[in-house]
């Protein structure tokens, strides 16, 4: 197999001047939340990086212009400029926008010399302002190294050629799906060009790194890779649309994609499937039929495939002179079975692979959906602990003293709250009576058993209570801790057994667990 992979760097920055028109003046840096998230040569020649802020990159250079990040935009112009491939080869996948690679062996023959396919390749993609390079390998993931210093590996050459390449080049293209982390552990191991990572032996990195190892083994010893456009024997899991009226604004193209993607889904859900590589195919008016085909490293979700579809028919309808979309096929190429990760919690399952998941379900059910407790400052139990986004990095709180918290140890676990229905226990004393609070903040009477739902325990020991006055200076209380007192409390079983301790809260003429000792 040869594979000619045609690059453009810096994909948003000429997308937006692509979409501009050629009217956006240099240097250009495209931000995301106040950073620069990708700039232009002469932006860098400036001193501009990536990750920089934006008020730090414009103070170095004051006529710098900011251009919002639009994945949408890059997805869209790069689906229109893809088709300028189609006249030179008949294989070609996008693995990205601004990433393509293609069955050069194919286009080699069919134009008479690899090398004469590859400049008429980088000859199609030429456009006023717009940048391409172009790299040549036996293999996918090393056709994709070479094109940032447009190389054309010999065949054959391919270890070689990767040897004396540096670490870091790994993490310098996403499509790669290296993992950083391991990347980085690797570099802090002294490994520092793939030809150190190929001399590994692979057991060491599956067995030190897992999965993650393997790939990156895989890439550094330029192992055989999946072939450009091969013809696999798949299950017929297409799905199409054939709308009443032609397709002809983008909004209705949009519509359409998340339709369309919903229904592949759901067959791909139901024949226990993952998709890897989509070929997008559309029936215009004039009866031409078009298609593309997208490539990842990782299965597709239902978003990233409407994403896909969107930007495609957005590129065909603005860019490439279709008209109209009479007819939409969404066809799988390349299926696989989804990742098993086995359960969240147990023993064999790695940190890496419960992110994986939680990532997965914020991307789903939104960020808010999986949360985690961080220690902020309080006095009691609940107010101790704080619920963020999972993955959200936020400050830390500044230490500070907190007159009248609660002494370690602390609980070991948080009750549902004090409105929670199975927090509610009653304390008694010897002649049956409930035991309270006065208005002094003193027990009615010596606490003499507890019980807690159907459970029963005979009182051991207690102290307390401490009254909690808080929120008093606010006009409107938001909080129901801001009135309440606490009652440490152990007891045992009636029937003996080990002792347990609460955290209990008297509020509103009653008493709830607040948190449990154990």
């Amino acid at each position: 197999m040869r594979v000619a992979a045609v690059w453009f760097p810096d994909w948003p920055v000429q997308a937006a001047r692509l979409d501009a028109e050629d009217e956006l003046s240099e240097p250009i840096a495209v931000v995301a939340q106040h950073r620069v998230k990708v700039c232009s040569r002469a932006a860098r020649g400036r001193g501009v990086r990536r990750g920089m802020k934006v008020r730090h990159a414009q103070a170095l250079v004051p006529e710098l212009t900011v251009v919002d990040d639009n994945p949408d935009r890059d997805g869209r112009m790069f689906a229109a400029l893809a088709g300028s491939f189609d006249d030179v080869a008949s294989s070609v996948e996008v693995l990205r926008p601004g990433l393509v690679v293609v069955d050069l062996a194919a286009a080699g023959k069919f134009h008479g010399s690899e090398a004469r396919a590859t400049e008429m390749l980088i000859d199609a993609a030429a456009r006023r302002g717009i940048d391409a390079l172009a790299g040549v390998a036996d293999e996918i993931a090393t056709a994709v190294i070479a094109t940032r210093s447009s190389a054309v590996v010999p065949p054959g050459g391919s270890a070689e050629f990767l040897a004396a390449q540096p670490l870091r080049m790994l993490l310098a293209e996403v499509s790669l799906a290296a993992d950083p982390e391991s990347v980085k552990a690797l570099g802090q191991l002294g490994l520092s060009t793939l030809g150190d990572i190929a001399a590994v032996p692979a057991t060491a990195m599956s067995t030190r790194f897992g999965e993650r190892g393997t790939h990156i083994h895989r890439i550094a010893r330029a192992a055989p890779d999946r072939r450009v456009a091969p013809d696999l024997p798949v299950v017929d899991l297409a799905v199409a649309v054939t709308p009443e009226d032609p397709i002809e604004r983008v909004d209705a193209a949009a519509f359409a994609a998340r339709a369309l993607a919903a229904s592949l889904h759901e067959r791909l859900k139901a024949a226990g499937r993952v998709c890897l590589r989509l070929k997008v195919t559309a029936e215009l008016g004039n009866g031409e039929r078009v298609e593309r085909v997208w490539r990842t490293r990782e299965a597709l979700t239902e978003s990233a495939t409407a994403d896909r579809v969107r930007w495609q028919l957005d590129g065909w309808l603005t860019g490439g002179g279709a008209g109209e979309i009479t007819s939409l096929i969404l066809e799988p190429l390349e299926v696989a079975e989804p990742e098993m990760v086995g359960e969240l919690w147990t023993d064999g399952t790695t940190t890496d692979e419960a992110r994986r998941v939680v990532e997965r379900v914020q991307s789903q059910l939104g960020i808010d959906a999986v949360l985690q407790p961080r220690l902020v400052g309080g006095r009691g139990v609940a107010e101790r602990v704080e619920l963020v986004p999972y993955g959200e990095s936020r400050k830390e709180p500044a230490p500070a003293p907190w007159p009248g918290a609660i002494p370690p140890p602390l609980p070991a676990r948080l009750g549902g709250g004090i409105d929670h229905p199975a927090s509610k226990v009653q304390l008694i004393d010897a002649g049956a009576k409930h035991v309270g609070v006065t208005a002094e903040v003193l027990l009615t009477s010596a606490p003499y058993a507890l019980g807690w739902g159907r459970k029963r325990y005979l009182v051991t020991g207690w102290a307390g209570p401490w009254p909690v006055d808080e929120g008093w200076w606010g006009t409107v209380s938001t909080s129901v801790y801001t009135r309440v007192a606490r009652l440490q409390v152990v007891g045992t079983r009636e029937n003996g057994g080990e002792p347990c301790g609460w955290l209990l809260v008297w509020s509103r003429q009653r008493w709830r667990v607040e948190a449990i000792y154990g």
